[in-house]
């Protein structure tokens, strides 16, 4: 189960103008972590353009003026939830892949983690980053690329982990660190799909267990595999008048 660190726990202070009447939603002084972790969930559960800020001062129990003051916008709100979600509910991705265990014993760990955190009950099902803003309207071009920048950033930590595997010598020196971390990416961006479609904890970790077949071990015959098939591919495409 993933563990969400301790974090400090602060109240904004957020003005409003004195109209003589009470205003609407949380009162002045508000906790800051616990309206964060409101908009996260209804992030993760809607997507970005799924949570409407009506829905988001709703969940957060704040007036539209309250949440603007100290948010700004509805795309700091999310930047900021995205920055929670990865220190808390899926802090046990950095944790698995910081293990003192070999590479492979620790894409194993993070695999097992996904299976049961996408499963959890007490969350929305798969994963925040990869499926709150795969498509955006023309004008979110900043989220879409924040979140894509997120992917990329999950990937890198694979590929550095195998980096150091071949470093510390329990991956082979010629493997591709960023061809390997590229598909683990892959599978495990389709578990979180797999997840929302109702895959359970145990459909998981089969997809997961298939994945780790073509671990480092065969990497060698699948790169010879791949060379062969574009050897053979421009063979073909050279013989197309």
């Amino acid at each position: 189960m993933s563990r969400r660190p301790e974090q400090e726990s602060g109240s904004t202070e957020v003005r409003h103008k004195k109209t003589g009447k009470r205003s609407r939603g949380r009162p002045q002084a508000f906790d800051r972590k616990t309206v964060i972790e409101q908009a996260m969930l209804l992030f993760w559960e809607r997507g970005y353009e799924g949570a409407s800020f009506n829905a988001l001062t709703e969940a957060m129990d704040l007036s539209a003026s309250s949440l603007q003051n100290a948010f700004g916008s509805k795309e700091a709100l999310f930047r900021e939830a995205m920055q929670y979600y990865s220190e808390g509910p899926s802090a046990w991705y950095a944790e698995a892949l910081a293990a003192p265990v070999t590479a492979r014993e620790a894409f194993e760990m993070l695999i097992a983690e996904i299976a049961v955190n996408f499963t959890r009950l007490d969350l929305p099902v798969g994963c925040m980053v990869s499926i709150t803003a795969m498509q955006t309207a023309p004008d979110l071009t900043s989220i879409r690329e924040f979140a894509t920048q997120a992917r990329q950033a999950s990937q890198k930590a694979l590929a550095d982990r195998l980096r150091r595997g071949i470093a510390e010598g329990d991956v082979p020196a010629d493997t591709d660190a960023e061809a390997l971390a590229a598909y683990f990416g892959t599978v495990f961006r389709g578990m979180a799909v797999q997840a929302r479609d109702g895959a359970s904890r145990g459909e998981l970790s089969t997809i997961g267990a298939y994945a780790m077949r073509v671990w480092v071990g065969n990497m060698n015959a699948a790169d010879a595999s791949s060379r062969a098939s574009e050897r053979s591919c421009s063979s073909k495409l050279r013989s197309i008048p």
